[in-house]
């Protein structure tokens, strides 16, 4: 089992927006690609973290099931219609995916 991580950091005094359209992602985009099958969460930076950083995470029983969703998102058009709408609310070049096996 893999926990799968997309990170990404706000703008300043953006955060709230950027953690609004991530849920409207979760809603209208990972819907479509079976997203209810994965155990997903949204986490903010607290202590030890930049207070900024927004993470989401996806628990995918396999790499195979986690390039399935990436395969379904990449025909979605409302996704590239989502990921314009987000732009001007994340730092440039901060969207960092990683990759966890899960061990327990």
């Amino acid at each position: 089992m893999f926990s799968a991580r997309w990170q990404i950091d706000a703008k300043f005094g953006h955060k709230q927006t950027v953690l609004d359209l991530l849920k409207k992602w979760e809603r209208d985009i990972g819907s479509q690609v079976g997203l209810a099958e994965l155990k997903f969460q949204i986490m903010t930076g607290s202590i030890g973290a930049r207070e900024a950083t927004v993470e989401s995470h996806h628990q995918v029983e396999s790499l195979a099931q986690l390039e399935a969703m990436f395969a379904k998102i990449g025909k979605i058009d409302a996704h590239a219609k989502w990921g314009k709408e987000m732009e001007p609310y994340v730092v440039s070049g901060s969207s960092l995916w990683q990759i966890f096996r899960i061990v327990e």
